[in-house]
């Protein structure tokens, strides 16, 4: 892939304008969000479409999530199930990815869908996130802005560290709130299932259908939506989970009250620690860390979301 010139521009009306360009003709414009920063590319263009997978070095059989300003603009691709209008009603905008039913004759490119009959689409609740989709005014197929299978971007400099010379431009939106990636819910059967813990906890979503719908995972040779691969947003060095404490060859992060040199929360805070996440582990790759031990998470709230990022990162490697 021959370097480009990748530019950083402003979160203001004219930085918002300039992405609309590069996304129109065929670019690609990483962009934060409130989970962590997109990758995005015109999700009706194929060869933009190719170069997502391609910046990324993402396999070509896993979908991509299709980012839309609101409900009206999703129903335009999509169908909306009734779980997925409940859903829909309650968390968008927000940190929650639907995927439906897709419609043919929408025009989304088949490299969004990997092929398949469904689509997964998202409506951000951040500024700059809605400020890009409104002035481009169309679908914006965005992963997340890393190569594929290391860690979340959730500042500016970490898409720059990542994906300079390949990518166009990067809006710099500061640092993302939530910090882990979306909630995804496939809503296309007759009772809704959770592909992926995520920005939205499980026990809001439950609440929101009167039903605690079942946690599935797609095959990760064959997946149904996007963060499905077992081994993803992976550091460098080697990952240890549940640690009760660091062995001498181990760098330790803590959670809660501990001398630990990295925390991802010392009050043992969920929602703090989700928004640290990335951040903690991209430190742990600029530190040098070969061996990294870290405390349990509690396994209940944004904690589920928590987790499911920490085995992925701690799962082999091919």
């Amino acid at each position: 892939m021959t370097a480009i010139e990748t530019i950083i521009l402003k979160d203001d009306a004219d930085g918002l304008q300039k992405g609309a360009v590069f996304l129109a003709n065929g670019g690609l414009v990483a962009f934060p969000t409130e989970t962590v920063y997109g990758l995005g590319a015109d999700a009706r263009n194929d060869r933009a479409v190719a170069s997502i997978y391609a910046a990324k070095g993402r396999p070509s059989f896993n979908p991509l999530i299709v980012h839309l300003s609101d409900v009206d603009a999703v129903g335009a691709f999509c169908v909306i199930t009734e779980a997925a209008s409940k859903l829909a009603a309650a968390f968008w905008p927000g940190a929650i990815t639907l995927v439906l039913p897709l419609r043919p004759d929408g025009g989304i490119s088949k490299l969004v869908t990997a092929g398949l009959a469904t689509l997964a689409v998202r409506v951000p609740d951040h500024r700059v996130g809605q400020g890009l989709l409104r002035a481009f005014d169309g679908p914006i197929a965005a992963p997340s802005a890393n190569p594929s299978g290391r860690i979340s971007p959730t500042k500016a400099e970490h898409v720059r560290a990542g994906l300079t010379g390949k990518i166009d431009a990067i809006i710099d939106g500061g640092a993302c709130a939530v910090g882990v990636e979306s909630t995804i819910v496939d809503c296309t059967g007759e009772r809704a299932v959770i592909l992926r813990a995520g920005g939205i906890p499980t026990e809001a979503i439950a609440a929101c259908l009167g039903y605690a719908p079942a946690c599935g995972q797609s095959d990760p040779s064959t997946p149904a939506s996007p963060g499905q691969l077992l081994s993803h947003y992976a550091p460098q060095g080697t990952v240890r989970l549940n640690a009760q404490a660091a062995e001498p060859h181990e760098t330790w992060v803590g959670f809660g009250p501990s001398d630990a040199p990295y925390n991802l929360s010392v009050t043992g805070d969920l929602t703090e620690a989700a928004a640290n996440l990335f951040e903690v582990l991209h430190q742990l790759d600029a530190d040098g860390a070969k061996h990294i031990a870290i405390a349990a998470v509690p396994e209940h709230g944004l904690g589920q979301a928590i987790n499911d990022r920490l085995r992925r990162a701690a799962a082999p490697r091919d």
